[in-house]
């Protein structure tokens, strides 16, 4: 019956005589689609953007020291001043095995101080200076645009080097020199350049890109911070939710550092595997809100449709009495009228589709022309799958607006038929 030339005549002939009934009737099915598309779209522009902002190591875990012990334990006092050391991160990783991997971080001027002095030539700045290791660019939330980062020779022999941020490379050398190679010091102490990056943390990207990254190493013994360490950053193993390794960690640390387990203002600490799982919590909840608006827009132009078609039912009464005196069966009444429904909500829904999709690439193209994206909004788009699920709401209903009048047509009695007016 679908392939039947003949009904798809009769079909493009009734919606003919009711260009305007028919239209109004299609435009709410399709502002449904279109409203889903772009609010999914939307949404998607706006996740890309959040989740593009956070470091692409998304799990990782910083631990520190941010008080005085307040609660005596083994016959210590309160007030004491507890360290950490590079010893501990060799003690860690042998005796903490929810953790995969962990490093100490020093820095200069970040944690309060005056940040070093630094110089090439005749230019001059002060910039934050943050001690790395070899494989945390990504950690870093960082990429690497000239020249490389750090790397393990670098760690183990503790060489000068450092990985100057964009900002640094326009204050301290003119247009057109490469930094390559090149020699800045800092408080006096000459570091040879060996890249530049650039920082993929939108919301405090400038400050990022004022940074230099030197062997953390290098940073202790060259700052006089031999004895510490200032910061853990840890992942934990793969399949363990960072809070796992964080709460492991802490307890170890309390343990071997003589801490009360009571005393929680000891170990400071920061978990973006937390922070990513309230976003991405965020993000289902537009999607859902998403679904909810547009389905309950869908199905008021899906109650549009069976509306007209409950009118045309009632407009055809007298041929739909003729149809069955003749011999047609109540099944292919049924059919005649759940075709004409699916085939109005197909259409108008497929083209919403296609203008939201169009829209979203539009917009998708001026981003991208523009530099990829604004802060936090980047791409927006809708995904194979969300068009495949449209196309089965589409259907579903046009199925559902057929109903009714379906049922009603194919109760129709051909005597009292014959005989309306």
């Amino acid at each position: 019956m679908i392939i039947d030339t003949e009904k798809w005549q009769e079909i493009f002939k009734t919606l003919g005589q009711h260009k305007l009934r028919t239209g109004l009737t299609a435009f709410g099915v399709f502002w449904g689609i279109f409203m889903l598309t772009v609010l999914l779209g939307a949404g998607k522009g706006l996740e890309n953007g959040v989740i593009e902002g956070f470091p692409r190591v998304a799990n990782s875990v910083y631990i520190w020291i941010q008080g005085t012990t307040q609660v005596p334990y083994q016959g210590l006092p309160i007030g004491r001043q507890i360290r950490l050391e590079p010893t501990d991160v060799k003690a860690i990783e042998e005796n903490v095995p929810s953790v995969s991997f962990i490093r100490g971080q020093n820095s200069v001027g970040i944690w309060g101080g005056t940040p070093p002095y630094t110089k090439y030539k005749d230019k001059n700045g002060t910039f934050y200076v943050q001690g790395t290791h070899a494989g945390m660019a990504n950690i870093n939330s960082m990429r690497i645009i000239e020249g490389r980062g750090i790397n393990e020779i670098d760690d183990d022999e503790r060489r000068k080097v450092a990985v100057i941020g964009t900002r640094v490379k326009t204050q301290l050398f003119d247009e057109g020199i490469n930094p390559i190679g090149e020699n800045i010091t800092l408080s006096g102490i000459s570091f040879t350049v060996i890249g530049v990056f650039k920082s993929l943390a939108d919301g405090n990207q400038q400050q990022e890109e004022e940074k230099i990254y030197i062997p953390n190493d290098t940073l202790r013994y060259a700052f006089n911070q031999v004895g510490w360490v200032g910061s853990f950053v840890l992942i934990p193993q793969p399949g363990l939710h960072a809070r796992v390794a964080e709460q492991d960690v802490k307890k170890y640390l309390a343990e071997i550092k003589k801490v009360s387990p009571e005393d929680v203002g000891v170990f400071g600490s920061f978990n973006l595997q937390n922070e990513f799982d309230k976003i991405q919590g965020l993000f289902t909840g537009i999607e859902v809100f998403s679904w909810m608006v547009a389905i309950g827009t869908i199905m008021a132009g899906a109650i549009g449709v069976g509306n007209i078609m409950l009118i045309v039912v009632k407009e055809r009464t007298r041929e739909i009495g003729l149809r069955k005196a003749l011999g047609a069966t109540p099944t292919s009444i049924v059919a005649m009228i759940v075709q004409e429904s699916i085939f109005i909500t197909a259409v108008a829904g497929y083209m919403g589709l296609v203008v939201g999709v169009l829209l979203l690439e539009g917009v998708s193209n001026v981003l991208e022309a523009s530099g990829g994206g604004s802060g936090m909004f980047r791409r927006p788009e809708v995904d194979f799958g969300t068009a495949i699920s449209a196309l089965v709401v589409l259907v579903i209903s046009g199925l559902l607006a057929s109903l009714m009048p379906a049922a009603k047509a194919a109760a129709v009695n051909p005597i009292v038929a014959l005989q309306d007016e």
